[in-house]
């Protein structure tokens, strides 16, 4: 009875070793940065909010008077996007172990 349940249990490891190494070989090399992703669709945004300001005449042109910076567009400040991290990174958790 013993040798039969460690026969089923040997099997039972190959099968999930095979599964796993399948599985593994289909993962990609590296994983894109969920941050980078961000940044790029801020770039986007600001680039869109861009060309929709150039578009508008200024304020001067139209023959209202001379132009100031005040704007919604003049005032803003170009930031990183906030991106949620978790409290403790991970390369630390092993250090802690």
């Amino acid at each position: 009875m013993g040798l039969f349940i460690i026969i089923l249990l040997v099997i039972a490891t190959v099968l999930l070793i095979r599964n796993m190494n399948k599985r593994l070989r289909r993962l990609p090399d590296s994983f894109d940065d969920g941050r980078d992703a961000a940044r790029q669709a801020e770039i986007a945004r600001l680039d869109a909010d861009l060309a929709r300001s150039e578009a508008t005449p200024p304020a001067a042109a139209r023959g209202a008077g001379p132009s100031t910076v005040e704007g919604d567009h003049a005032d803003r400040q170009v930031t990183e996007p906030a991106v949620d991290q978790p409290a403790v990174d991970d390369r630390d958790r092993g250090d802690r172990a």
